[in-house]
């Protein structure tokens, strides 16, 4: 049975409140319930703005643990540990990075992405455990994700990084929450009572969505992973992915079809690495090797050579 002190800790958390605008949710028509959520989730935006400052500091973490080896980790439970899995995983894909850069764990393993895995999220020590089986590092950046802020999983991972000595950023949807306090750097956006209460699938969801996308792609470009707004390190593994690296390169370069096609047959299919011989004139050795010398960042190759 619950204790009276969780019921009194839940009743203390926005995420968990009864919102007065959706009182008769459960009366409107279909346009009137779409109109009522829609009109919910506008909030979220502005509720993720307020908390950008914060979002700043652990982007500057994270770019500097990426600098010295390091890794982004992800650790949470059901809908947020399912959110830091997929933004995990979109990263090999879209920025060529190696698959175990970015990692996202989920209480109770992979099979929670589909099955919630009873007792999972309660238990403390599982946290600490995932990470031990990760070989966690001081040289990463552990990010625990929980809208509530006080998710056990979460707070059993984040006290074993601190201890580490890794860096640790909470992202919760209530303000001053436990993995808040905890963490180094804490990512706290309000979004208020969800429309349905409790159901932090929603509005919270949403909100970390948001931080999510913001934590790994400013990281990536912050590394060199775009130039101007291309993903030119775009591992092109299929043939949706092989026709947008085709037209990355035209765009970057103004080129002919034609001309891309040969630049990145030369390169051996590395978009970055095609941009910089069209644009800079140089053959694949040379280019690789000004590449190399600036990081992978193209923008700074390219000025060097132009």
């Amino acid at each position: 049975m619950p204790s009276s002190s969780l019921l009194n800790d839940l009743a203390k958390l926005a995420s968990e409140g009864r919102n007065p605008d959706t009182l008769n949710i459960d009366k409107l028509n279909t346009f009137e319930l779409l109109t009522t959520i829609n009109a919910q989730d506008q909030q979220v935006p502005t509720a993720v703005a307020q908390v950008l400052p914060a979002i700043t500091q652990a982007v500057d973490a994270i770019v500097a643990a990426f600098q010295q080896g390091g890794r982004l980790i992800y650790m949470g439970a059901g809908t947020s540990g399912r959110l830091g899995v997929l933004d995990a995983s979109e990263c090999p894909p879209t920025f060529s990075v190696p698959s175990d850069m970015v990692i996202g764990l989920i209480a109770g393993g992979p099979e929670a992405m589909f099955r919630a895995q009873e007792g999972a999220e309660d238990n403390v020590e599982l946290g600490a455990e995932d990470l031990r089986q990760i070989a966690l590092t001081h040289k990463d950046v552990v990010v625990g994700i929980a809208a509530s802020g006080r998710t056990p999983y979460v707070l059993g991972g984040l006290e074993y990084a601190r201890h580490i000595g890794a860096t640790t950023v909470a992202l919760a949807c209530n303000s001053g929450s436990a993995i808040g306090r905890l963490a180094n750097i804490a990512i706290e956006p309000n979004v208020g009572a969800e429309v349905i209460t409790g159901s932090t699938r929603l509005k919270s969801g949403t909100a970390q969505k948001l931080v999510l996308n913001m934590l790994s792609t400013a990281s990536m470009i912050r590394i060199g992973k775009v130039y101007q707004n291309l993903m030119v390190d775009l591992h092109a593994s299929n043939f949706k992915l092989q026709t947008r690296a085709l037209r990355i390169v035209m765009q970057a370069t103004d080129a002919t079809e034609q001309q891309a096609m040969e630049a990145l047959k030369a390169a051996d299919n590395q978009v970055k690495l095609a941009i910089l011989m069209l644009l800079s004139g140089l053959e694949k050795a040379p280019a690789q090797a000004q590449l190399e010398k600036h990081q992978g960042i193209l923008g700074e190759a390219l000025n060097r050579q132009l």
